[in-house]
């Protein structure tokens, strides 16, 4: 990809994510009441070449986290996104596709629905991965 391309990929980014104003300034010289910014920093510094093929990813990420609509145009111009998390809710909210993974194996693999059978995701997730689901008795002295 040309640089003129990247420039122009790069600040659709910044402007997307709401931080046309980092322009060209390093993560490192961000001060610590700035540092709720570095996350959307690195995801908008990975994606702004962004190849197919190649992943969005970060932790709290403005594609993650405030962006969703994001990483669907992605998708529906044929890339693919792949999404690991633990919270259940935002999984079901941004993918169609899911695997369970446990002890480095795929333990469920299929369409959201496929996964959920008709139960909560949160359930499933956990009596695959062999946790416990609260009964609500817990912690009764509190």
């Amino acid at each position: 990809m040309n640089a003129a391309e990247v420039d122009v990929r790069a600040k659709d980014l910044l402007d997307v994510l709401g931080l046309v104003e980092a322009g060209r300034t390093l993560v490192v010289d961000y001060s610590r009441h700035e540092e709720e910014d570095r996350p959307r920093l690195c995801a908008a510094a990975r994606a702004a070449p962004a190849r197919p093929g190649r992943a969005f990813r970060g932790r709290r990420s403005g594609f993650r986290r405030g962006h969703p609509d994001i990483l669907h145009r992605y998708v529906h111009g044929g890339g693919t996104v792949i999404f690991s998390s633990h919270v259940m809710e935002v999984v079901e909210k941004l993918c169609t596709h899911v695997a369970i993974l446990a002890d480095g194996r795929i333990k469920a693999v299929g369409t959201l629905d496929e996964v959920r059978a008709g139960r909560d995701l949160e359930d499933v997730f956990v009596q695959v991965v062999g946790g416990r689901t609260a009964t609500g008795q817990e912690l009764s002295w509190l």
